[in-house]
């Protein structure tokens, strides 16, 4: 295996920062809403940052698959979009230092990749990593959005209930990382927000939202979310407007909501028990999840749109 050391380079010596929190979203895989890419951006644009690492992108993107972009003006070619794959840190509102790992998913070299992460982790104190993910499931917007919550033990996301007993799914870096960190024994763990399906190829600001706030509160960490909020009221409500002015969506988002309630009420919680029809199983949910994920992991797959997709 490649040396791991050689995949990244530092742009300095490395800070003190006692025992900080890593945030690992990395881009490229099931990011449903672009919630994992609006949350990261977010994050980067409020809060002061530097790099701290940055990995040699030529070792671990295969560009024929994820071509970068290029501008041509007239009669030159006038700007290139390097990939990027940084370790940042970041300090959030009340000026406690964290890290962020942000940028492409490596294509290549997984395990050099995923080693080079955990040295850093070693080197840094790192106390916990927490994973951020995006995946579709049939709810509705006008619920709260729920979250799967996994770790590396089961203390580090206790009062998050499971919703499948197994599944087998393609495999990402970030989820990858998680395992390799628990087989070293060190604290991790995920979350991967509910995003409504029939929104999973919006840009949907309310699922980057409830990502930051569930880091904070597993964290300690102090991070904005106003600006996100603030987006989010106004793309709910062209959503509502959308779905006002089509039966078909309306008709669906009524399902979504009959199914949502009864699952609520069968647990035990507050919400009518009134189901249209037998809610799906964790098998089946599981199963769903699975064909989604191996539909929509192959090479050249493109950014999500900017429009909901209703």
């Amino acid at each position: 295996m490649l040396d791991p050391s050689r995949l990244y380079e530092l742009t300095g010596d490395l800070p003190e920062l006692g025992r900080p929190v890593l945030i690992q979203a990395l881009t490229g895989f099931v990011d449903a809403g672009s919630s994992k890419e609006l949350a990261t951006d977010h994050l980067l644009s409020t809060l002061g940052h530097q790099p701290l690492a940055v990995f040699d992108a030529d070792e671990l993107v295969d560009y024929r698959s994820r071509r970068p972009p290029m501008v041509f003006v007239e009669d030159h070619w006038e700007d290139y979009e390097e990939p990027s794959i940084a370790l940042h840190v970041l300090h959030d509102d009340a000026g406690t230092p964290f890290l962020l790992l942000a940028g492409l998913e490596p294509d290549l070299r997984w395990d050099a990749f995923t080693a080079a992460v955990i040295s850093l982790v070693e080197r840094l104190g790192v106390q916990l990593t927490v994973g951020l993910n995006a995946i579709p499931m049939a709810v509705p917007h006008t619920r709260p959005l729920g979250l799967t919550a996994h770790a590396t033990r089961k203390e580090l996301i206790s009062g998050h209930e499971s919703w499948l007993n197994r599944v087998q799914v393609p495999g990402s870096v970030g989820n990858l990382l998680e395992y390799r960190l628990g087989q070293r024994g060190r604290d991790a763990l995920g979350f991967a927000v509910h995003v409504p399906h029939y929104l999973s190829q919006a840009s949907y600001p309310t699922a980057a939202e409830a990502l930051i706030s569930a880091v904070s509160r597993a964290t300690g960490l102090l991070l904005p979310t106003q600006q996100l909020r603030a987006a989010a009221e106004l793309v709910d409500a062209d959503i509502d407007k959308q779905v006002a002015g089509a039966d078909e969506a309306a008709a669906l988002v009524r399902t979504l909501e009959q199914q949502y309630d009864a699952m609520v009420a069968a647990r035990g919680e507050s919400g009518p028990a009134a189901a249209s029809g037998p809610l799906p199983t964790a098998d089946e949910l599981g199963a769903e999840l699975e064909r989604f994920l191996a539909e929509h992991t192959k090479p050249g797959d493109q950014r999500p749109g900017e429009q909901p997709g209703i």
